[in-house]
C-alpha cells in the first residue's frame, strides 16, 4: 500500500500544493510552524475523514476561504484508487472514490491504512482515558469493517439514549421508549465489547515480543481490557443502572466508559512507570499497531511520523528505523541530522517553509 501523491486546495496554510511521494522514505523538514504536520493531516484525512488533531471541517479550510479539497492518489495491492475530498465551512463534506461520490464517510475506511504517530502519541498512557478509547477505535475501524458498523450505530443510539434522558426531565410520558434505546445500546455494546477483547488478546501476542526486543528482554509488557461492563452481564446492569441515568441525565454503563491498563511486569506504567518505560511502551504500541495492520489486511500500512524522533533517546530511535525501513513512511522533523546519524537510507527530501515545499534530492 502507498500513497502516490497529494493535492490541496486552500487548505491550512497551503493555498495550492502538488507533492509526489516515493514508495519507501519520505523526508518533510523545516522550522516549526512552517506547514509539515498539516501535510500529514491531510494524508490522515483522506484516509479516515477525520483530523489526528480533533479539527472540525471548517478549521481546517484556509482563512477567508469557504471550501477546501483534498485529493490523494493511493495504490493498494496493485489497484489505483483517487480519493477526492471537499471540506466545506457550513456542510458535510463530499467525498468520492475514483469519480464516485460515496453517501457515507464510513465507505471510505479501509481503502487506506495509515498508522500516525506524534509527541502526543507518546502520553497515550498518561492521558485520560477517552485518548486510549480513540485509538482503540481508530485502528479497529481501519482494519474491521463491522466494528465499524458496531459503533458508528453505539453512537448514534448513545447519543439518542442521552437526549431521551434529559428530555425525560420534561416529559414523563415518553419514558416507555427509553426501552427501545436499551436494547439497541445492549445489542451494539454486547458486539463492541466483545471484538474490543478479542483485538487486545491479538495485540498482546505481538507486543509482547516487541517490547521485549526494545528493553532488552528485561521488561515483559501487557495491554490489559478493562470493559465498563462484562459483556454477559451488560443487559442487566443497562436496567439496574436506570434510576441513576435518569438523575444524572446520562448512559452511565457501556463501552463508552471503557478503558486500558499498560503493565511491566504485572506493575501498572501509569501509576508506577518510569518515563523511559512509558515511552517506550507507547512506541511498542505504535510499533505494534504497524504489524497488526500488516496481519489483517495482508498488506503494509502507510507510516506517518510527525517529529517524533527529536521525542526518543538514540536506542529507540534506531529501533523505530530499522522497524520501518519497508514500509511507505512520511516523517516531519525539523532538520536531518537523526537520519543521518543513524545513516538512514532517504529517498525524498522536501524543504517546507511558510506553506511552500521544496524538493531537495
Amino acid at each position: 500500500m502507498k500513497i502516490n501523491s497529494l493535492d490541496l486546495q486552500n487548505f491550512r496554510n497551503y493555498d495550492m500544493l502538488h507533492i509526489e511521494f516515493d514508495k519507501e522514505t519520505n523526508i518533510i523538514y523545516g522550522d516549526n510552524a512552517q506547514g509539515k504536520t498539516n501535510i500529514l493531516e491531510a494524508v490522515y484525512v483522506s484516509a479516515t475523514t477525520k483530523s489526528h488533531r480533533g479539527s472540525k471541517d471548517r478549521e481546517m479550510i484556509s482563512f477567508n476561504e469557504e471550501e477546501s479539497h483534498i485529493k490523494a492518489v493511493v495504490e493498494k495491492k496493485g489497484t489505483p484508487y483517487r480519493i477526492d475530498m471537499h471540506l466545506k465551512k457550513n456542510k458535510s463534506k463530499g467525498i468520492a472514490i475514483n469519480g464516485i461520490p460515496i453517501k457515507r464517510a464510513s465507505e471510505l475506511f479501509g481503502v487506506i491504512n495509515i498508522v500516525f504517530f506524534s509527541p502526543e502519541d507518546l502520553n497515550i498512557i498518561k492521558d485520560g482515558p477517552a485518548a486510549r478509547r480513540r485509538f482503540i477505535d481508530m485502528e479497529l475501524c481501519q482494519i474491521d469493517k463491522i466494528y465499524l458498523n458496531d459503533i458508528s450505530n453505539y453512537n448514534r443510539i448513545l447519543i439518542q439514549r442521552n437526549k431521551l434522558l434529559k428530555d425525560l426531565y420534561f416529559r414523563d410520558d415518553i419514558k416507555d421508549t427509553l426501552d427501545i434505546w436499551d436494547m439497541q445500546l445492549v445489542q451494539y455494546g454486547i458486539r463492541i465489547i466483545k471484538r474490543r477483547k478479542s483485538f487486545f488478546e491479538e495485540l498482546n501476542e505481538i507486543i509482547k515480543e516487541i517490547h521485549g526486543n526494545l528493553s532488552g528482554h528485561k521488561e515483559e509488557l501487557m495491554i490489559e481490557y478493562e470493559p465498563n461492563v462484562a459483556w454477559e452481564d451488560m443487559e442487566r446492569q443497562v436496567f439496574l443502572s436506570r434510576e441513576r441515568d435518569l438523575k444524572t441525565k446520562m448512559t452511565n454503563i457501556g463501552p463508552h466508559k471503557d478503558d486500558i491498563c499498560f503493565q511491566i511486569n504485572e506493575k501498572d506504567v501509569r501509576k508506577y512507570g518510569s518515563q523511559g518505560q512509558q515511552r517506550t511502551s507507547a512506541l511498542s504500541l505504535k510499533l505494534s499497531e504497524i504489524e497488526l495492520v500488516k496481519k489483517n489486511i495482508h498488506d503494509d500500512p502507510i507510516l506517518l511520523l510527525d517529529d517524533v524522533l527529536s521525542e526518543l533517546d538514540s536506542n529507540r530511535q534506531n529501533y523505530l528505523l530499522n522497524s520501518i525501513k519497508d514500509i511507505q513512511t512520511i516523517v516531519t522533523c525539523t532538520g536531518l541530522d537523526e537520519f543521518i546519524n543513524n545513516r538512514f537510507e532517504i529517498n525524498k527530501i522536501y524543504k517546507v517553509i511558510d506553506g511552500k515545499v521544496s524538493m531537495e534530492n
